[in-house]
């Protein structure tokens, strides 16, 4: 009897202890949202594949720094009105824990309703925030943590309200329309200038940036296509990359004494993908990757009050690592001999020949010596099927005119892009194993990753809304959308 009544005594014991709550973690202090535009498991693979190809024959993966984070999740992306989202609504579903349609940025989906941001919220509180993107500043992803807009192609007011955020550092490409769409309106840079906002262009300038600056717009002076940072693989030596801003945000956010937030984005994975461009794809998922070890190591120093989430908004181009062509074979080694992404061979060899030559006496062989050196391919090394197909997008390029999703033949083969580039990082990436099913965004889930305070709310499987209410948990905001 005294035995069964101790056991009962204990028994209660052990629950009341587990009755008892453990001890709260502390609270996000320094929040690092990091977004790779396009970026699902196939990117982030194909450059975890392509990393190991660079320094050893073994078939084995080189994980990313950031897919070693801790605690790992998959999220799905579908917005209010479709199952493959856009950027701008899966930018807000992130942001405000709300979905919307595509093209509607913090709105919803009637475009009478705005949404109040995370960024916003976190300003809120006290916190610092920083907006960093590798494409133009007033893009769809980082548009969506400071604007509200029935459109978003309405970049003048999205620029207009950066300008009157009041957040802290902005950082990375330009804006789209400087002056309005007729320039014929107030510069941005300017209106962020009365604003209160240092306005600083250039690597060096940038990277001179310190603590005590101030509110800061931080704009690369080298840019590529529509405002946007080059191509990793392009960038010039005199650019700053995406991981130079996130190290400048830091240093200007990392004294608040009440922390901060920035979102960064890596935009260019996603224009390789609509472009199926898979060396340009791997080599920003890598620089996004750099951009990450820099919130690593500021989390070194504050490893108890730093949150670090990595995500994608949606997947893009339905990149897979395999291809009919080559079975169950891969060969990342190929993807090493493109020295340029189909952007720059576009602005620097496409456009200038077809700016000189006439459409009647153009040759393919004309090009072939900047082909090999832009791509590593030879005529003579590809099938006859390869060498019709390559004809046939010279011929169409040598229209003068891009060729466009009108005609639903050209937009099947080219995706809107120019024939003879896209054809040839189609050859080069069928080689390499890897394959493409479209030129638009899908509708997987993407990966998420968590490493820090809170971590343990972004394991499993989740919304893409509920990585704003996750970073509100982990924040401590009272949510109020």
């Amino acid at each position: 009897m005294m035995r069964k009544l101790s056991r009962a005594i204990a028994a209660l014991g052990l629950a009341a202890a587990l009755a008892v709550p453990a001890a709260a973690a502390p609270k996000a202090k320094y929040v690092f949202l990091f977004i790779g535009d396009g970026m699902a498991l196939a990117q982030i693979n194909s450059a975890a594949v392509y990393a190991n190809a660079m320094s050893s024959k073994e078939i084995a993966i080189k994980p990313l720094g950031f897919s070693k984070l801790p605690v790992s999740g998959l999220t799905t992306t579908h917005d209010a009105s479709s199952f493959i989202t856009d950027s701008a609504s899966a930018g807000t579903a992130m942001a405000t824990g709300n979905k919307t349609l595509s093209g509607v940025i913090n709105m919803d989906p009637g475009k009478t309703v705005k949404y109040r941001t995370i960024a916003e919220e976190a300003k809120a509180l006290g916190m610092k925030v920083g907006i960093v993107s590798s494409v133009s500043i007033d893009h769809a992803t980082p548009a969506s943590f400071y604007a509200k807009v029935p459109s978003r192609s309405d970049y003048y007011a999205i620029g207009e309200q950066l300008a009157a955020s009041g957040f802290d550092y902005f950082g990375g490409g330009g804006f789209l329309q400087p002056k309005g769409k007729k320039g014929d309106q107030a510069e941005l840079t300017e209106l962020a200038a009365k604003a209160g906002y240092k306005v600083v262009a250039g690597k060096e300038r940038i990277m001179a940036l310190r603590k005590g600056s101030g509110k800061v717009l931080a704009v690369e002076s080298l840019l590529q296509d529509a405002s946007a940072l080059h191509y990793d693989m392009d960038r010039p030596a005199g650019a700053a990359s995406l991981a130079d801003f996130t190290r400048v945000g830091i240093e200007l956010l990392g004294d608040a004494p009440k922390g901060f937030f920035m979102m960064v984005e890596g935009g260019k994975i996603d224009w390789a993908c609509h472009a199926n461009d898979a060396a340009s794809s791997i080599k920003d998922t890598l620089a996004f990757d750099a951009a990450v070890s820099e919130a690593l190591a500021f989390m070194a120093k504050h490893p108890k009050e730093t949150l670090i989430v990595v995500t994608g908004d949606h997947e893009t181009g339905g990149m897979s690592i395999g291809f009919a062509g080559t079975q169950y074979s891969t060969f990342f080694d190929k993807v090493a001999k493109q020295t340029m992404s189909f952007q720059r061979f576009n602005d620097e060899v496409v456009k200038p020949y077809k700016d000189k030559a006439k459409k009647d006496e153009a040759d393919l062989a004309d090009l072939l010596p900047a082909i090999k050196a832009a791509f590593g391919l030879e005529l003579g090394d590809l099938t006859p099927l390869q060498q019709n197909e390559l004809q046939f997008a010279f011929n169409r390029t040598m229209g003068n005119q891009v060729v466009r999703a009108a005609a639903e033949d050209a937009y099947l083969l080219y995706g809107g892009y120019e024939p003879l580039t896209v054809k040839l990082t189609q050859i080069l990436n069928q080689a390499a194993g890897i394959g493409w099913t479209s030129y638009a965004h899908t509708g997987v889930p993407v990966a998420t990753f968590a490493k820090g305070s809170g971590q343990e709310l972004f394991g499993g499987l989740y919304d893409n809304t509920d990585i704003y209410r996750k970073l509100c948990s982990a924040m401590g905001i009272q949510k109020k959308n």
